[in-house]
């Protein structure tokens, strides 16, 4: 079909597209999590208390950015970035909803993304992710991030990529 298109603007961290996003994302990662390691989803009292701790307030001007895809005008994805330090930023919440997937959403995050991190002084971007999410990392490897060794000690992660930013 034409004319369905994705466009990424900035957005607010608490929108109510980033907030439907993050819950979304949110429920999708810690389901897969339980499922395969437990055997049953999340619990939903605790996914309630996590979905509120974790605001996005950090993906906010100055020292972040989240980004909100939308595909043919209605929110599909999302990506965000924050500054750890001078040179790096984090890429974080990349997700795009399953009925979305496939149609070039996560290619597009990931590069606006970039571009807002070097707006923000990063000359490199670093994440992690986990061994389940085989198609997160095929997508990292596939936009030229290299994994490395770990940066950080979250209990989720088990893989970790960087990437160094062209300075444009």
């Amino acid at each position: 079909m034409t004319g369905m298109t994705w466009t990424i603007t900035a957005e607010p961290y608490d929108s109510p597209a980033a907030a439907a996003l993050w819950r979304a994302y949110y429920t999708e990662v810690s389901d897969r999590w339980y499922l395969l390691h437990e055997g049953h989803r999340t619990d939903p009292d605790e996914l309630e208390r996590e979905i509120a701790a974790r605001t996005g307030s950090e993906l906010a001007p100055p020292v972040g950015q989240l980004l909100i895809g939308r595909y043919d005008g209605a929110p599909g994805g999302s990506a965000g970035v924050r500054l750890l330090d001078a040179d790096t930023a984090e890429l974080t919440r990349v997700f795009v909803y399953e009925h979305l997937r496939g149609k070039g959403g996560a290619p597009l995050l990931v590069a606006a993304a970039e571009e807002a991190a070097r707006a923000l002084g990063a000359r490199r971007l670093i994440l992690d992710t986990r061994s389940d999410l085989v198609e997160a990392r095929a997508l990292y490897a596939r936009l030229g991030y290299t994994e490395t060794g770990p940066h950080n000690d979250d209990t989720y992660a088990e893989h970790w990529f960087r990437k160094e930013l062209a300075v444009s």
